[in-house]
């Protein structure tokens, strides 16, 4: 029997990663990673003001690379047995369109305007519009909020196209409707021609956009045109159907076919949001909390819909039937920092490095390089080994998460994080250990929401470049979590996943469940709570949690203070 195989592609942060996979057993036979240039160079963002942007041809020339690098590595009768392609993006990532569904960075009036590319997920220019939008919805008798837990977010589809339209003239004169990236990448490989035709998934449309069935599809004209004029008449531009990801966008275009080096034939399948494939990818299950962790996190929990019924979970990114599984309620929760808050840490330390190296009459400008390559990337190792072996203290250093704001519970994205109890015995290694533990507070006080909520976390599965790389952060989730944590043997569980739905979308599977038993991966790591350990952690847990509500009403008070100064 001829094999057949199927492409996943994962649109991350900093990178599009694609693999081809067989269909039969999920072996993963070529991959293919291509960085955005334009956001390597971090063009069009500006940190300080929390603007993030990147350019849809750093997207469309990883798009065409890294399928035709695959290709090229098994040959033209693999390629000539390709049943399918599904895509998975970040999100929140929206981005401006003109009718032909043309993202407005392409046109050349707008090719260097930030406001005519995509709205990165970790965008947060729309404060003030989500603040807005959360007033402003308490004046409705209907509850439009109710399904992404009562708090609309400043990473979020609504939020971003206020600020954008408010803040451009002339993109707001030549926009026609408003795109996530996750929907945007199909339509563009089956040769969409007219935004009004482009096919919505219910992931990116229930989570973001605040589509539901019980309200017939987005909240009305009026719901929006009351809030400000700029966007009256644009629910009538968007959308009204939406399609779960075991379903097809549409077949390969002649054009796209023939770039890539694909049958004509090629089925693409519905777009979602990373961390809803990479739960599948990750083969969730019911009631386990799939967590992927790289930059920031996001959380996915599914669960029957007949057992959850109208349970309501408060505080949480959203809940939307089919935006994960078909037939189960997917449930998103997550971290604004994660892998992030490491990050940031990270780059204090090398700036001393980096601007004295680079001025050193002692070595060449190679040496220089290559010394700081190698530094930089031990720096974070290093870290974990020391902090490792620091005993646990109840009343040593800790820190609070919210780096780049707080997304679940309660998104609050003014908020800031902190770092506390600092002496001259602080070292760099206790610093280090007080934000992962911090993130690891930040993991749990999800995992106690979604519980005091009515929703039972009968466990954890770990997913993405974190989990697999870090054992010292892992284990210390087990024992703040008080729970085990399996580790998926996948090194690409988002790509995976979209393989799954490709390989459903294209019919070799008729369900994506029936997918995933045959291509998941597996377990191969898995780390348990150290029972001498869980005390301390609980105690200092409670002490993030008193800390933390301390420094939301600051820093909320103070914000509080400088509107009323502006």
């Amino acid at each position: 029997m001829t094999k057949q195989y199927v492409l996943g592609v994962d649109y991350g942060t900093d990178s599009v990663r694609t693999i081809l996979v067989d269909t039969s057993n999920g072996e993963e036979t070529a991959s293919s990673t291509f960085y955005y240039p334009r956001w390597k160079e971090q063009l069009y963002c500006n940190a300080e003001l929390n603007q993030f942007r990147q350019h849809p041809l750093d997207y469309v020339e990883g798009l065409e690379h890294t399928i035709t690098q695959c290709l090229a590595q098994v040959g033209p009768e693999v390629a000539a047995n390709v049943k399918a392609i599904s895509v998975d993006t970040t999100g929140s990532t929206p981005v401006l369109v003109d009718k032909a569904g043309t993202p407005l960075a392409l046109l050349p009036a707008f090719s260097r305007n930030p406001n005519a590319m995509f709205v990165l997920w970790k965008d947060h220019t729309a404060v003030q519009e989500a603040a807005e939008i959360n007033a402003h919805a308490a004046k409705f008798d209907t509850n439009y909020l109710q399904f992404v837990g009562g708090i609309y977010s400043s990473e979020w589809f609504w939020a971003k196209l206020l600020h954008v339209l408010r803040e451009d003239a002339a993109v707001r004169e030549s926009a026609y409707s408003l795109v996530e990236h996750c929907d945007w990448i199909p339509f563009l490989l089956t040769g969409g021609n007219k935004a009004d035709e482009l096919k919505r998934g219910v992931c990116s449309a229930g989570h973001k956009a605040l589509w539901a069935a019980d309200f017939g599809g987005l909240p009305p004209d009026d719901f929006f045109s009351s809030l400000d004029p700029v966007l009256k008449g644009f629910t009538a531009r968007l959308f009204t159907k939406t399609y779960t990801c075991d379903q097809q966008a549409g077949t390969i275009s002649k054009d796209w076919a023939e770039r890539l080096g694909l049958p004509a034939t090629t089925v693409i399948g519905i777009g979602a949001f990373d961390a809803h494939m990479g739960a599948v990818g990750g083969q969730i299950e019911p009631y386990h909390l799939s967590k992927i962790m790289g930059t920031s996190t996001c959380d996915i929990l599914v669960a029957p819909l007949d057992e959850v019924g109208d349970q309501l979970v408060r505080g949480i990114c959203g809940q939307v039937p089919g935006s994960v599984i078909p037939g189960m309620l997917g449930m998103e929760a997550g971290q604004s920092a994660f892998g992030d808050a490491y990050a940031w840490f990270k780059n204090i330390l090398t700036w001393p490095l980096q601007q004295t190296l680079s001025k050193s009459s002692l070595i060449d400008d190679k040496t220089k390089a290559a010394l700081l390559e190698e530094s930089i990337a031990a720096i974070i190792p290093e870290l974990s080994k020391a902090a490792a072996l620091i005993p646990v203290d109840e009343y040593s250093e800790i820190a609070i998460d919210w780096f780049n704001g707080r997304r679940t519970p309660d998104a609050n994205q003014l908020l800031e994080g902190a770092v506390l109890g600092l002496s001259l015995g602080t070292d760099a290694p206790r610093i280090f250990r007080a934000i992962a533990e911090a993130t690891c507070f930040g993991a749990k006080r999800i995992v106690d929401r979604f519980v005091s909520e009515g929703i039972d976390v009968k466990g954890l599965i770990g997913m993405g470049g974190v989990a697999r790389k870090s054992p010292y952060i892992m284990q210390m989730m087990a024992n703040v979590m008080n729970m085990p944590i399996r580790i998926h043997r996948s090194e690409q569980t988002c790509a995976a996943g979209a393989a799954m739905f490709a390989a459903t979308a294209a019919g070799i599977y008729p369900k994506v469940e029936e997918a995933m038993a045959a291509m998941g991966r597996g377990f191969d790591m898995e780390y348990f709570p150290e029972p001498e350990k869980i005390e301390v952690y609980a105690k200092r847990y409670q002490r993030y949690i008193a800390l933390g509500s301390q420094i939301e009403t600051e820093t909320m008070s103070l914000h509080q203070e400088l509107v009323a100064q502006a």
